[in-house]
């Protein structure tokens, strides 16, 4: 079967805010033919990742079809903007790529289907608003069943949000895999949904409902797979997203946690005046929180280090952060993720 022929729309936001666009070109299997950045028409997905699947950045639908020679089948939005809102600056590309055939795929809280203008100019033109935030209906309290399933259960959670839980679950799976674990990736966000092709959108779920929601997911997939790594989202310490933080970890009743930190970031972004507490902290609050539901310990930690450009730098980072948490760590892109698979290892989990 042809992977699905895409483009992706970042604009104003490539590379640094555009963490939906990053992901699907880092991780998906989707072919992408071009990606929308009106600041950065000209240029190359390599000029700025250089990691990722390569593609023209254009400044239109328009300039995107006419790259992909009329051969796409979907266009993607690669961005969410605090609160999930749609930007207008952008209807002119979702309308284009109607009128051109293609289905819209969008990760925001604003659901696509729910635009009058837009759910009809789909209807007359056959195409689907696919709107992957858009919870499951028949979605309902946790049971405690994550704790009965066969594998072995994982979660990644962060210092703060935007610090790489997404990145680090998939490279972990990756790694797991490279050595013969039958591990498998929980998505709980947008990106990941879009990337794995399946999930729940916790930070949509009814508030009551979404340790169910991830509950739901680990009993469909937990007996298949020896090792299940959840996608954490926010950060405990967080002040607007510390509540599905919550609900991924207890739904989880994960076996042991991946704390995932952004080196040098000293603030919670987007809430500056939100200090992060010192790495020891997080080890402590995220065990003692876990604690009544699943006796989960931090067995391992992911540093980003994307900002620090210097090998030798990284490495010092790495190499503090291991001591802050006590436990292996590596930066899973730049380094591979062997050392936080050898931490999942050592605490007796995922292999049979």
């Amino acid at each position: 079967m042809d992977h699905e022929r895409i483009a992706v729309l970042a604009h104003e936001k490539f590379p640094d805010r555009a963490k939906t666009a990053i992901g699907v070109l880092r991780y998906g299997d989707q072919d992408v033919r071009a990606v929308l950045d009106r600041d950065r028409a000209g240029d190359r997905v390599r000029d700025h990742v250089p990691d990722a699947a390569d593609a023209p950045i254009v400044a239109s639908f328009a300039d995107a079809h006419a790259a992909a020679d009329g051969d796409l089948d979907a266009l993607y939005i690669g961005i969410s903007p605090i609160g999930g809102a749609f930007d207008e600056s952008w209807r002119s590309d979702v309308e284009a790529a109607i009128e051109a055939g293609c289905d819209v795929v969008s990760g925001l809280h604003y659901f696509l289907n729910e635009d009058e203008g837009l759910a009809a100019l789909a209807d007359e033109h056959g195409v689907d608003l696919v709107d992957v935030r858009k919870p499951d209906d028949d979605l309902t309290v946790a049971t405690g069943g994550s704790g009965d399933v066969d594998a072995d259960v994982v979660c990644t959670v962060g210092t703060d949000c935007s610090v790489g839980k997404m990145t680090a679950s998939l490279e972990i799976v990756a790694a797991a895999r490279e050595r013969g674990i039958d591990a498998a990736f929980v998505p709980t966000g947008q990106t990941g949904i879009m990337i794995a092709g399946w999930g729940n959108p916790i930070d949509r779920v009814v508030a009551d409902f979404a340790a169910g929601a991830v509950e739901d997911m680990l009993v469909e997939a937990g007996d298949d797979h020896d090792l299940l790594v959840v996608e954490g989202q926010g950060s405990i310490v967080h002040p607007a997203y510390s509540a599905v933080t919550c609900g991924i970890l207890h739904g989880s009743m994960a076996d042991g946690l991946v704390l995932c930190h952004a080196a040098g970031r000293e603030a919670i972004h987007g809430y500056e005046s939100f200090s992060l507490p010192p790495i020891g902290e997080y080890v402590d609050l995220y065990q003692g929180l876990a604690a009544p539901v699943s006796e989960a310990s931090v067995v391992a930690g992911a540093l980003n280090t994307k900002d620090v450009d210097e090998d030798d730098a990284a490495a010092d980072a790495v190499a503090e952060f291991t001591d802050a948490v006590g436990a292996p760590a590596a930066d899973p892109v730049r380094d591979g993720a062997d050392a936080i698979v050898d931490g999942i290892v050592d605490a007796g989990l995922g292999e049979r």
